[in-house]
């Protein structure tokens, strides 16, 4: 299932993440949080159904605590699922995810013609996991084939959603084992550092400066290049806020490294654009392997229009010139004068790099 990833649909499902993440933000119920996280992606992601499992306290069983979508009953064959058994056991007991845009092909699918009959598509099953340690599983099921993009997205909504759950089950167990006093629920925010320090071990992340609320975007292109930076022997990562920017350090332990600018294009990819898009930058060291990415907080005012931004919202959704014409009862020649002045007033050569700019500012 490997493409290639569109990073104007990517920075697009990204914003679609952070409205989601936002609905289980401070949550301290561990199956409300998987609820509002199913919830969430049928809503804006178009999916047949969503389901998540939450690994019970024995670490025997993983029990369905969440199903939104087609279908919404707890019970069932799959209501409690042994370690190590069918799909969503397997992918527990492995800590690994699995994929699929062909889930009636696959020889693990117990109930082929029940695929063929609901048209079910693609499946993409993820472990709940921080440092090793899974929490549960989220299964996803579409009636049509999983983008890069929104498997992207899942999967980094997934780290949140497994930090928010692991901090909830935290805040249960020392309710039942602390004093008679019941402490009062209070917010709980999951920065980029603490994300960064579930991926990393902790004494290898220094906090610079104060953090801040960001983005699922920044987030993302922070805990992807950490991810990136990590599997190619990153060393004393550093995170910097400043007034003006957020930026994310590393020393690579490597001098294997001849044609750096070559390496850093081939080793970040399409996550290249999406940092450029967002006003940002990656340099590497000269001499050493050294490699700082930074992105500024400043965002331009909106100078596009009502008409220019109902326009802009259509071009995300894939819709051609025609298409889009339709749509506003308005002719194709004026849907392309709006086009072009959207260039001109963005400075922009393309539509991509209009739609990459607009959504990192928020106008969409």
């Amino acid at each position: 299932m490997s493409q290639a990833i569109d990073p104007t649909r990517l920075l697009f499902n990204l914003r679609q993440g952070t409205e989601i993440a936002e609905t289980f933000s401070g949550c301290l119920d561990p199956e409300a949080i998987a609820r509002h996280l199913t919830d969430g992606i049928v809503k804006r992601c178009d999916c047949a159904f969503v389901r998540v499992w939450l690994l019970e306290p024995d670490r025997d069983y993983l029990k369905l605590v969440s199903s939104s979508g087609m279908y919404t009953r707890l019970d069932g064959k799959f209501a409690k699922v042994p370690m190590g058994a069918y799909k969503v056991g397997k992918i527990a007991q492995n800590r690994v995810s699995f994929l699929s845009n062909n889930l009636a092909d696959e020889p693990w699918v117990g109930d082929r013609n029940w695929a063929i009959a609901n048209n079910i598509r693609g499946f993409a099953g993820y472990p709940l996991e921080i440092k090793g340690k899974v929490v549960g599983v989220l299964a996803t099921f579409s009636l049509r084939p999983m983008s890069a993009e929104f498997l992207e997205l899942l999967r980094i909504l997934c780290t949140i959603a497994a930090i928010a759950i692991n901090s909830a089950f935290s805040h249960q167990q020392q309710m039942q084992i602390g004093s008679s006093k019941t402490p009062s629920p209070l917010a709980v925010d999951y920065s980029l550092s603490d994300r960064l320090a579930q991926m990393l071990n902790s004494n290898r992340l220094t906090l610079v400066g104060t953090e801040r609320t960001l983005s699922m975007t920044i987030d993302y292109v922070f805990l992807r290049s950490a991810e990136i930076l990590n599997q190619v022997g990153g060393a004393y990562f550093r995170l910097i806020y400043t007034d003006t920017d957020i930026s994310l350090e590393a020393i690579i332990a490597s001098s294997q490294v001849t044609h750096r600018q070559n390496w850093l294009r081939s080793l970040f990819g399409e996550l290249l654009l999406v940092i450029a898009s967002l006003g940002g930058k990656i340099d590497i060291h000269p001499t050493e392997l050294q490699i700082a990415i930074a992105i500024p907080f400043v965002k331009n005012s909106n100078p596009l229009s009502e008409r220019e931004l109902e326009i802009m919202q259509l071009l995300t959704q894939g819709l051609r010139d025609r298409d889009i014409a339709q749509q506003l009862v308005i002719s194709e020649s004026t849907v392309k004068f709006h086009i072009n002045n959207i260039l001109a007033k963005l400075k922009s050569r393309t539509r991509f790099q209009a739609l990459h700019l607009a959504m990192t500012n928020g106008w969409l």
